[in-house]
């Protein structure tokens, strides 16, 4: 039998849009000294912030609104290597150090192979420095690549396939990769095509569906989920916030600062559905009932993911959370 005593300890906190999961994550990693890595497939480009959910910074705390967090935050310099950090600035929220928040241009393709670089550097960095590293977030996907749970893919861009399949549309493609790839269709996102045409790529090359999980690890993990009641309703509740607080001006302000509409839509959820909205290709009622509808559907597809892993606890309060995180780390 395998000896586990030797395998590093991580914490890993998942569930689905607005299940409070950032929140619970600070109040553990304050009382227990840990460190959080984001495993969101959006946060990690910098600008990108009402619309993804990122906590607030702690340098622009006393600022009076998200809006005015947000309008403070430059991005008008963008940089052209996808892996490039903002200066270097470490980022804190609550007086607790993220890993993996503003590390990327929203210009360049960050995939999930610099995700695993970036997230085995900042596991070994935080434990160096005798602290915890507690993974956070909803993309599961990352999470298990950086885990070791999946493989990425190792398929090359195919300029050739990439041009064809730009060419059609985001409902033409999610049709496509349900046949050829039924697991995988259930749990991508139905309108973000950059996702739709790699998973493509990736079972057109191979021949084969994409990676599955692999439950063998090289890490000690306790799994905790959160899915509070009425979660629909904390969606929307949410979604007015942002709305409220300037999700519409930041994306506004990507645009300005050169991505193009395309690019934004390409995104998904929020950023698509603003950027339709500024092009004046839907209202704004049409953009919000079809966004909150999407969220709704996007989490869906998040518990989806989450209900193939069986080591996960799913707990209702933070109280839970941390019986189960003081006996894990002893």
């Amino acid at each position: 039998m395998e000896d586990l005593s030797d395998r590093l300890k991580l914490i890993v906190i998942v569930g689905p849009t607005a299940s409070g999961k950032s929140d619970l994550a600070i109040r553990l990693a304050k009382k227990y000294s840990g460190e959080i890595i984001s495993a969101d497939s959006r946060q990690v480009y910098y600008g990108m912030n009402l619309g993804t959910g990122k906590v607030p910074k702690d340098s622009f705390r006393n600022f009076q609104s998200f809006d005015t967090l947000r309008t403070s935050f430059s991005i008008s310099n963008f940089q052209s290597n996808p892996k490039s950090k903002i200066l270097n600035k470490d980022f804190y929220s609550r007086g607790v150090k993220h890993h993996l928040i503003d590390v990327a241009s929203p210009k360049k393709q960050f995939t999930a192979s610099d995700f695993k670089e970036l997230g085995e550097k900042a596991i070994k960095d935080i434990v160096a420095r005798g602290k915890i590293p507690i993974i956070v977030g909803g993309t599961g996907f990352y999470i298990d690549i950086l885990l070791g749970r999946m493989t990425v893919a190792q398929v090359p861009p195919n300029p050739k396939l990439r041009k064809h399949f730009d060419k059609l549309s985001a409902e033409h493609l999610f049709k496509m990769l349900r046949k050829l790839d039924p697991h995988r269709a259930k749990t991508i996102d139905r309108h973000n095509k950059r996702r739709l045409m790699r998973a493509l790529e990736i079972v057109i090359t191979t021949g084969k569906p994409v990676p599955k999980l692999n439950l063998s690890t090289p890490y000690q993990v306790l799994w905790l989920g959160l899915k509070p009641k009425n979660l629909d309703l904390k969606i929307e509740k949410r979604l007015n916030m942002r709305l409220k607080h300037g999700l519409a001006r930041e994306v506004k302000r990507l645009h300005e600062k050169g991505l193009s509409w395309k690019r934004l839509e390409n995104f998904g959820l929020e950023y698509r559905w603003l950027s339709l909205y500024l092009q004046k290709k839907v209202t704004y009622i049409e953009m919000k009932e079809k966004l909150l509808r999407d969220i709704v559907r996007y989490s869906k597809r998040q518990m989806t993911w989450f209900k193939g892993n069986k080591e996960i606890y799913w707990i209702k309060d933070g109280k839970i959370a941390q019986v189960l995180f003081q006996r894990f780390i002893g």
